[in-house]
Parts: C-alpha cells; sequence; structure tokens
C-alpha cells in the first residue's frame, strides 16, 4: 500500500472527526486552545489505536466487529447530540455556559468517530504490503489536523450562530450517527 493510500485513507477516517470536531467547537461557549488540542489528540489517537487493534484482531473477527459497529456509533452520537439538542430547548446551566468538554465525553466521541477504523485495521491484516505502525501513525496525523480545523472552524462559526450553535451541533453530531448506521445497513459500509 502507497503512502499516498494510506493519506487517503486517513482522510476519509477522519470525516466523522472533523463533523465532530466542527460540532464541538460550534457548541462549546468559551473552547480554548488546550481543549482543541485535547479534542485533536482524542481524535487522532483513536483513529491510530483502532485500525492497530483492528489490525491484531485481524479476519478471524471482523464478522462480530462488523455486526455491531454502527449500532454502537449511532448510539453513542445520539445519545450525545440529543442531549444536546434537549440542552438547547430548556433554559438551565448546560445551555446558558454551552457544551462541556468533559475528558469522559471526549472518550465517547473518540470512540464513536473511530469505530469504522477498526474494520480498516482488519482489512490492513488481509493485506501483505501493510506496515500498521507507520499506517496507524499516519492515520492519527491526519486526523489530528483536520480536528484543528474543525474544532477553529466551529468556534468560529459558532460566534456567528450564536444560542442556536448548540442546537446546530447536537444535529450534526445526530446525523453523524445516522449516516454510519444507514452506510452500513444499506451499502456494506
Amino acid at each position: 500500500m502507497t503512502l499516498l493510500e494510506i493519506i487517503l485513507i486517513g482522510i476519509g477516517l477522519s470525516m466523522d472527526a472533523f463533523a465532530v470536531s466542527v460540532s464541538d467547537g460550534l457548541s462549546c461557549a468559551r473552547i480554548r486552545r488546550g481543549q482543541v488540542l485535547a479534542i485533536a489528540v482524542c481524535f487522532g489517537g483513536f483513529q491510530g489505536l483502532m485500525p492497530t487493534i483492528g489490525y491484531l484482531l485481524g479476519r478471524t473477527f471482523a464478522k462480530y466487529i462488523s455486526a455491531f459497529d454502527h449500532w454502537i456509533a449511532l448510539i453513542l452520537l445520539a445519545w450525545i447530540g440529543g442531549k444536546m439538542i434537549w440542552d438547547a430547548f430548556h433554559e438551565d446551566d448546560a445551555a446558558e455556559t454551552g457544551l462541556v468538554l468533559t475528558p469522559r465525553l471526549l472518550l465517547i466521541q473518540g470512540v464513536a468517530t473511530s469505530i469504522d477504523a477498526l474494520a480498516v485495521g482488519v482489512s490492513f491484516a488481509a493485506l501483505p504490503d501493510v506496515r500498521i505502525a507507520p499506517a496507524a501513525v499516519l492515520i492519527a496525523c491526519v486526523t489530528f489536523g483536520f480536528s484543528v480545523i474543525g474544532t477553529v472552524f466551529g468556534k468560529r462559526l459558532g460566534a456567528h450562530l450564536g444560542t442556536c450553535a448548540q442546537l446546530v451541533g447536537g444535529i450534526i453530531l445526530v446525523c453523524i450517527g445516522v449516516k454510519i448506521f444507514v452506510e452500513h445497513m444499506f451499502f456494506g459500509g
């Protein structure tokens, strides 16, 4: 597998993380550089870790992983997005301050956006010319970059959307969860 092919795979895998990063940037009232970095490290880390795990599991477990990965992504993203939508319509502390990026929330988002990378890792195990360590690092770096760009973009867009930002962010997360589910169920993604 060529370097360009791995970069393109990294770009494809990073699109869900990019969209969730935009959502985080939109939804956090006062996102700081450290939080942007935390989002990017979390998403990039999971995007690098999951293909490695998939690679190690190999083809033996591929049918078991692909049987439920889309359900996990749908449930996690719909839950987080649904809560954000709920908070946008209910006057409480969360609605006033926006989304609070806790380590738990980042962990859930990181797992939900990288489950498809697990399947990519399984497919890498079937290819004789893939060295998983460099491929995983490259995928992680690509996702890191897209996550930084997405969060900063979301932050700037959120400044213009004002109080609607959390609602928009929640809708984005729910749509990503549904997209992952539909791709898997109807298009074999």
